[in-house]
């Protein structure tokens, strides 16, 4: 669809007036002289006026047929950012609800920011909280963007290639996204001109020089089309679509193709009147020319999640070419081409349908899943993941069907239905059969979810989802709970420390001297204070001291606080695991990589800045030669009644012999142990090396592992390997 700029405010009333006889010409027109007023003396670096790009603005929004309050804001949306205008001002003259569409398209632009990407970040954040309270908004950015980029040749070539990158990766899939297919086409066209100029050039000259053979053969096929359906009684308008180039373009590389082996350069589109007729169309179609096997693709039983429905098939034309047909009702043409603004008209200003809440859920949903990501690289990262993606359908136990991104697995599955099931999912079934949670799924798929209410995340499923709203629900989860342990180790470490210098724990938790000594160490709360003992970043005696300044009971001002000794034991249990230590549950404790302790051997726990508790075998090698902060250490023990499974690698030297890896597999099984890894190299002296990860119980559990190792004929040594 071509979009012609206009030229004057005439022409920009007259049509509004054509698709909204009553609508205020008068309104739009005050606005116009206002923006006009408003940026005088600026100009485009084209030379034009400047006020000719908002009336370019409002020039798209009336393609997408929107109220006179979008018109208006589209003539004033730079005026907030680019003049003297104020909010105040705006919505005197115009009221509330354009003075907010305007500030919803408004860059941030008073805050400092380190780099580009974090000033990005955070006005795609904004615009995303602003449209999803009003989609009028990213109606009006998105033909705002879609001009810059039609008056791009006028910016230097490497501004001309950010803002073409931006606009790939974010702008047309968000068009995609809402299913504005025409301005998606025309941004990635746009894009492709100034991110691969050579490939452009190139692919455009040879469209060109097929154009004419092509438009004559085109002309045919519909003709033989429309004969067709008329000699079936089939309803049906008939058209030659040629397709963008960078869908050519695209094609190319995914299929490793050169331009003369793309055949269906041109999609035959057929508008019809009802659902049926169009699968009426499709077996008459079929009937006439042979389908390509793989071709055929059914997108008006499962839309697409932007509302698109449509039939395609490919079929051996006329001279054994490929062309592909696309086969819809009227009512289907309109949405895949305007998407959400398709029923602009009959809906109360800012709102959508029914039909179009799939598509506008997906930003409330958005802006929800990552409201927590304070990091604007993630955000941004996020972002390009929501946007960008092939999705496969999928149906709930209920026969709902739900579309998820391609690879994703279960746990992205039960994360879309809700946070509390992809929380506590411990399994699913596929089609009736267990599976594993890291499964793929596929179109077609019948996914039932099951859980458990004593199931909590774990670190490793952010390894497989695919999803950002699993990854950023997962990540939250230990967020949360990371902070729920050091608030835990850090009141057990303070109160520890209290009572060793005789001060009263339940007062000096509530006192002002403690609140007082929150804020001046940059923490808003007393509990927040507590956390960063937890966290390893204060120490409890930096706490305690503060306390003996002008305190009246306990030693003197002057008097040396003792650190504590790693043979004190703290009262009580905290457990983490198999580790117990002092008095309450779930610390952020673990297990230290460089020796894997295993439960039976001799441990210490140290106190890691930002990183909680870690427990170090106590004949650890990196443990005994480090010069430790004796505050930090605390002493912690096994706890036997729990059970459970530690990973330690074991390293066994043998004759090569044939068998012998079975033999020693055979032999660890026999001790009930599971083997999570295992490794073989040879050597030059003929002898070989098998490595091993198992699961083991305890020390007790790994001895009668090697004992059992050493029994095997040819087995040279066996023995535990730290730090793998």
């Amino acid at each position: 669809m071509g979009v012609t700029h206009l030229t004057d405010i005439v022409q920009l009333m007259d049509q509004v007036k054509a698709y909204y006889p009553e609508a205020d010409t008068d309104f739009i027109k005050r606005a116009y002289d206002y923006s006009a007023k408003a940026h005088e003396g600026q100009t485009r670096r084209t030379g034009e006026p400047y006020v000719q790009h908002p009336l370019a603005v409002a020039g798209i929004l009336t393609f997408l047929k929107l109220d006179v309050p979008a018109i208006v804001a589209g003539l004033l949306h730079d005026t907030l950012e680019d003049t003297v205008a104020t909010r105040a001002e705006l919505e005197k003259e115009f009221g509330s609800d354009v003075a907010r569409l305007v500030e919803g398209v408004t860059k941030i632009g008073q805050i400092p920011f380190k780099t580009d990407e974090e000033k990005q970040a955070e006005n795609f954040r904004k615009m995303v909280l602003s449209m999803a309270d009003d989609i009028r908004v990213v109606f009006i950015k998105l033909a705002d963007r879609l001009h810059n980029m039609q008056t791009l040749e006028a910016l230097s070539d490497e501004k001309r290639k950010k803002i073409a990158q931006e606009t790939m990766e974010i702008y047309a899939p968000l068009a995609n996204r809402l299913g504005m297919s025409w301005i998606k086409q025309q941004l990635e066209d746009l894009c492709f001109q100034y991110l691969e100029p050579d490939a452009w050039s190139h692919l455009k000259l040879r469209l060109a020089k097929k154009d004419e053979e092509r438009q004559e053969y085109i002309q045919s096929l519909i003709h033989l089309a429309q004969q067709a359906l008329l000699d079936a009684g089939l309803p049906g308008q008939i058209d030659g679509r040629p397709k963008h180039l960078f869908s050519i373009y695209q094609k190319m590389e995914r299929r490793s193709v050169s331009f003369d082996e793309i055949f269906d350069l041109t999609a035959v589109r057929i508008v019809t009147d009802t659902k049926m007729n169009c699968y009426a169309i499709l077996g008459l179609l079929h009937s006439i020319w042979p389908p390509v096997p793989g071709r055929f693709k059914d997108y008006i039983a499962t839309p697409r999640s932007n509302l698109y429905q449509s039939l395609h098939t490919t079929v051996v034309g006329p001279q054994g070419e490929y062309v592909e047909f696309q086969i819809r009702t009227a009512d289907m043409h309109r949405i895949n081409e305007y998407g959400v603004a398709a029923h602009w008209l009959y809906k109360e200003p800012g709102k959508v349908g029914e039909r179009d809440e799939q598509v506008f859920s997906w930003l409330r949903q958005f802006v929800e899943w990552h409201k927590d990501l304070a990091d604007n690289r993630q955000f941004m990262d996020s972002v390009k993941l929501d946007l960008f993606h092939d999705v496969v359908f999928v149906f709930t136990p209920t026969g709902e069907v739900r579309e998820i991104p391609v690879g994703a697995t279960p746990l992205d599955f039960a994360y879309a239905i809700h946070t509390e099931i992809g929380d506590h999912c411990v399994g699913a079934k596929i089609n009736g059969k267990l599976v594993p949670l890291r499964y793929q799924l596929s179109s077609g798929d019948m996914v039932e979810i099951l859980t458990s209410p004593s199931q909590v995340p774990h670190r490793g499923w952010l390894k497989f989802v695919r999803t950002s709203r699993a990854k950023t629900k997962i990540k939250h989860w230990f967020k949360v709970e990371e902070q729920k342990r050091a608030l835990e180790l850090g009141r057990r470490l303070l109160e520890q420390e209290f009572r060793r210098h005789n001060l009263p724990v339940a007062q000096s938790l509530k006192s002002d001297r403690l609140s007082s000594m929150a804020k001046a160490k940059g923490s808003e709360t007393v509990d927040e204070l507590i956390r960063q003992v937890g966290f390893g970043r204060l120490s409890p005696d930096q706490i305690v001291s503060h306390f003996h300044e002008g305190a009246e009971q306990g030693p003197s001002s002057h008097t040396k606080v003792v650190s504590h000794t790693p043979q004190q034991k703290l009262p009580g249990l905290l457990r983490e695991g198999s580790v117990k230590f002092g008095g309450t549950k779930d610390v952020l404790m673990q297990l230290s990589k460089c020796c894997k302790p295993v439960p039976g051997e001799p441990i210490r726990g140290y106190i890691t800045r930002g990183r909680g508790l870690t427990i170090h075998a106590i004949d650890c090698p990196n443990f005994q030669s480090l010069e430790w902060d004796h505050n930090r250490l605390v002493e912690v023990e096994w706890d036997s009644e729990l059970d459970g499974t530690h990973s330690v690698e074991v390293s066994v030297l043998t004759l090569d012999r044939t068998g012998v890896l079975a033999k020693v597999s055979a032999g660890i099984s026999q001790c009930q142990a599971n083997i999570t890894r295992a490794e073989i190299s040879t050597r030059e002296d003929r002898k070989a090396v098998l490595d091993f990860v198992i699961e083991v119980k305890n020390t007790a559990h790994l001895e009668l592992i090697l004992q059992e190792i050493q029994r095997v004929d040819g087995i040279l040594s066996a023995k535990r390997v730290r730090g793998w």
